[in-house]
């Protein structure tokens, strides 16, 4: 039994090892690089559109209201940068940032002066309150492997995934 249970974990955990890492999810883009525009409705565990066609090179600004009832995050990363940012948004969720209907934007700044990841300033994501609007300037370049999703605890697990196909 004790054998089982050491094979389970090394094959539990090499997985993992030997997941994608390719951290190539391009850069942030130009305001005058823009080819164009993306409009993007987050609903409640899901996007409008749910998958996007991107030519490699190309820079796109993707303009995003959230028209759910809970907040929500447009994130543009791989699998494996997902995964190490779920535990962020955790740590913001048990922190009192981030709460079901909305993001207490004073103790984030304080907690970010301690902790930066309390700051949720990444330039490939925006997380959105319900009614809110924002945007990202985004440039496919060297992009691979693209997921768009949103990692609030619990949505990326409830399927609240886009596919990025990059041509």
């Amino acid at each position: 039994m004790k054998v089982l249970k050491i094979l389970f974990i090394l094959i539990f955990f090499s997985s993992f090892a030997y997941a994608d890492k390719n951290m190539k999810i391009g850069i942030k883009g130009k305001e005058n690089e823009v080819s164009r525009i993306i409009k993007v409705v987050m609903y409640d565990n899901y996007y409008k559109p749910n998958s996007f066609q991107i030519k490699a090179g190309e820079t796109i600004k993707f303009e995003v209201e959230n028209a759910g009832m809970l907040v929500h995050e447009f994130n543009i990363a791989n699998k494996m940068m997902h995964m190490k940012h779920q535990p962020e948004m955790e740590k913001m969720a048990e922190n009192g940032i981030l709460l079901a209907f909305s993001i207490d934007k004073e103790k984030m700044k304080k907690m970010a002066k301690m902790d930066k990841t309390m700051g949720h300033s990444h330039s490939n994501s925006v997380l959105l309150e319900p009614k809110e609007k924002g945007s990202i300037i985004w440039k496919f370049d060297n992009a691979v492997n693209i997921e768009i999703a949103c990692n609030v605890p619990g949505h990326y697990q409830a399927g609240m995934i886009a596919k990025a196909d990059i041509n």
